[in-house]
């Protein structure tokens, strides 16, 4: 499908890019969500944590969220999805991704923007320990990427999964990396860096013999990050090799279940090659709308609902 015209018109403060970003990172609240928690063991001995919230009543309809990095469940974004979906007869199964969920995994490994084992795992325990009919994913940024990979490498997935929304993309992971190192970026490359290092001393108390001080030391980048850490933990050769084999951009002719990409033009994130109007032209199935605001996950909306809320639950009632 063509690209789809965005009906987005934040007010004048939000406007900017950088605003909308932090606004929603920073000073945005969502507190009226109920969820709770249920950890289930993967089959290679380590664990996720879920966090569930439910509709008033009784529903076949399940959306299952992806945060993006360093994120979690509990989010603005993510409990602020959860909410307005609880509220129009959607359950939501929120993921709290390897390591993700305020306890340390088990593993060396962790997760990262391909890891769509694990997403697999999620939906094969939906499917056999609940009941639902109609499944919906949603992601955002990393969790984006993470989707729009699964639903594109593989030549089928569950009759069950009927949409998805993917909000804020990097699907060229390399070119989303050489945006964030640039000096735009430079306090939400930090911010990442020191989050991503905190948890890299983590695994240095759990696996001493994987990591040491001197190797702390080399990380001045996200590259670098993803050059030591995230590659090597991972089965990657470097950083760009997982940049490469894991972008969604070369899965997304693939793509057969109804999906909604929507990235804002003002990210500050996302190189030219984040934007997959090609890819979208020639897949009947891949919806991409391009926003001129929004900034990274940001997408201010009255009543405290965000622009990507509302679209995200306008899809999903209509495919």
């Amino acid at each position: 499908m063509p690209r789809i015209p965005s009906s987005y018109h934040p007010s004048f403060f939000l406007r900017n890019g950088h605003l909308a970003t932090i606004y929603a990172g920073l000073v945005r609240k969502v507190n009226d969500v109920i969820q709770k928690r249920e950890r289930i063991f993967l089959s290679d001995g380590d664990f996720l944590d879920l966090d569930w919230s439910y509709s008033s009543t009784t529903t076949e309809q399940l959306v299952i969220l992806l945060h993006g990095l360093e994120g979690n469940a509990q989010r603005p974004y993510i409990t602020g999805s959860a909410r307005l979906f609880n509220q129009n007869g959607f359950d939501v199964c929120a993921v709290n991704l390897r390591g993700c969920s305020g306890e340390p995994n088990t593993r060396y490994r962790s997760y990262h923007s391909g890891a769509t084992e694990d997403l697999a795992e999620v939906i094969q325990h939906v499917l056999s320990s609940k009941n639902y009919s109609h499944i919906y994913l949603k992601g955002f940024s990393l969790g984006g990427n993470l989707l729009l990979k699964y639903l594109g490498e593989r030549t089928l997935v569950p009759k069950e999964l009927k949409a998805a929304v993917a909000v804020s993309v990097p699907c060229d992971l390399e070119e989303s990396a050489k945006e964030i190192m640039k000096p735009k970026n430079v306090l939400y490359a930090a911010r990442f860096k020191k989050n991503l290092l905190a948890k890299l001393r983590q695994k240095q108390i759990l696996f001493p013999e994987l990591v040491n001080d001197s190797d702390l030391v080399t990380i001045k980048t996200l590259l670098d990050f993803d050059d030591f850490y995230t590659s090597q933990a991972h089965g990657f050769h470097n950083g760009l090799d997982y940049y490469t084999k894991c972008s969604s951009l070369q899965f997304l002719k693939n793509i057969t279940v109804p999906s909604l990409i929507i990235n804002a033009k003002d990210d500050s994130f996302l190189g030219e090659a984040c934007y997959p109007f090609q890819e979208a032209d020639k897949n009947k199935n891949l919806y991409l709308e391009v926003p001129k605001y929004g900034g990274h996950v940001g997408f201010w909306g009255e009543k405290n609902i965000t622009y990507t809320e509302k679209r995200a639950l306008e899809f999903f009632n209509s495919t």
